[in-house]
């Protein structure tokens, strides 16, 4: 029965997503509405930690944009479904450097965040005599935006780094017009602003702007988009999910693009196999100290399983995957399946060992049309279409493909 779960789990990951959907995944044992664990975390991660609660506890969900939101796009679970002030008190969205305080200070159990600990959260935290375990769940990006009326398409990963050093301070040194560039950035403790120091800048030679809300620090994340479309030689920076799944038609988001870095544009497929430069980790947070038998240590674990990484897809994330000793990204670079596509007999390339490893072949419904032990070849003669092939190794996926059969 365990067995059937997971390869119907493992279907319904690139089965299509349902508005509104109520079905349960594989959850947690005796987790339930009154002890869920009290979650946090950054803006970008607010509509995975909702699918989490929503999945796990069986309750309906979709996209809708805010009311009164600006064109900006929110996951909501159906209200009908949800208890009273239940997403007010037990899943919250502080933003990245308050939600690691407040998970420093024990105000909150677990944090999905865009980043780790800065220096100063590392001083609060030593300070305060608790340390944090930091696990990567997901990939995000960072882009680099700028006005659509502005010429340029694409930068260097030095020219970035120099317009930000104050070494290139006019657009016409990157292909530009005569322009004075106008760099903005994120303020301080930021999960964007963070990202920015580390996958961008080394943690190096970022000057250091006065703090506080002067004309070159953006305070959130929704007025990068209004300060870009107000000034066309700007540019600023972004998660990439935030841009592609929150911002959406937000004031300002219509005139403002994408710029390709490296000659590389940021898609799922560029942040994936990471030939995207500015390609970002996103953590699930704990402290150190918390009760291994607590509903939120639970939770913790849960997400660093199948079918935990397959709510993270079905957010919008890219996935990581279940290692043997830990997680890492989803990989399949040493396993070809050849022919594809295929008149019907398929030859698993790349593995020494076929004990333990496990293949299900779903279709593009969700359903499981054939499985069993992987061996070196697979027959598929007797089906037609497009399907998509799973293998695992002790139930963890480690590759997966789709393939035509004609």
């Amino acid at each position: 029965m365990k067995n059937k779960i997971l390869l119907i789990l493992v279907c319904s990951i690139f089965s299509v997503n349902f508005l509104f959907s109520q079905q349960k995944v594989q959850g947690i044992s005796g987790l339930n509405i009154d002890n869920y664990p009290r979650v946090d975390g950054s803006s970008s991660t607010e509509p995975l930690n909702t699918i989490i609660a929503c999945k796990l506890l069986g309750w309906r969900y979709a996209w809708r944009p805010l009311l009164e939101g600006n064109g900006i796009w929110r996951l909501e679970p159906n209200r009908e479904d949800v208890p009273n002030n239940f997403f007010g008190e037990r899943i919250k969205s502080s933003q990245t450097h308050q939600s690691i305080i407040n998970l420093i200070d024990n105000q909150t159990d677990l944090i999905i965040v865009a980043r780790k600990m800065s220096a100063d959260e590392k001083q609060h935290a030593n300070t305060t005599g608790v340390s944090l375990i930091e696990t990567p769940i997901a990939l995000d990006a960072l882009d680099f935006l700028i006005n659509k009326q502005n010429t340029v398409n694409s930068l260097t990963v030095k020219q970035i780094q120099d317009i930000y050093l104050g070494n290139i301070t006019n657009w016409n040194q990157v292909g530009g017009a005569n322009e004075t560039i106008k760099p903005f950035i994120r303020n301080p403790n930021s999960g964007s602003q963070e990202m920015m120091k580390e996958i961008v800048m080394d943690n190096t030679g970022i000057p250091n702007w006065e703090v506080g809300y002067t004309d070159e620090i953006i305070s959130t994340m929704v007025a990068v988009y209004t300060e870009l479309f107000l000034y066309q030689n700007g540019i600023c920076f972004s998660p990439h999910y935030y841009k592609e799944y929150i911002i959406r038609d937000a004031v300002g988001a219509g005139n403002i693009k994408t710029l390709a870095i490296n000659g590389i544009m940021v898609d799922k497929n560029t942040i994936k196999n990471k030939t995207y430069p500015f390609v970002a980790e996103v953590y699930v947070s704990i402290r150190s100290d918390l009760d291994k038998n607590s509903m939120a240590y639970k939770l913790y674990e849960w997400l660093q399983t199948p079918f935990g990484q397959g709510v993270v897809e079905e957010s919008g994330y890219i996935p990581y995957e279940i290692g043997e000793n830990g997680i890492k990204q989803i990989s399949n670079q040493h396993i070809q399946i050849l022919p594809n596509p295929t008149e019907g007999i398929i030859e698993i390339r790349g593995i020494e060992d076929y004990n333990n490893l496990n293949y299900v072949v779903c279709n593009l419904l969700g359903q499981v049309i054939q499985s069993g032990k992987l061996k070196q070849t697979i027959d598929l003669s007797s089906r037609k279409g497009l399907y998509i092939l799973t293998i695992m190794q002790n139930q963890k996926i480690i590759a997966r493909e789709k393939i035509i059969v004609r």
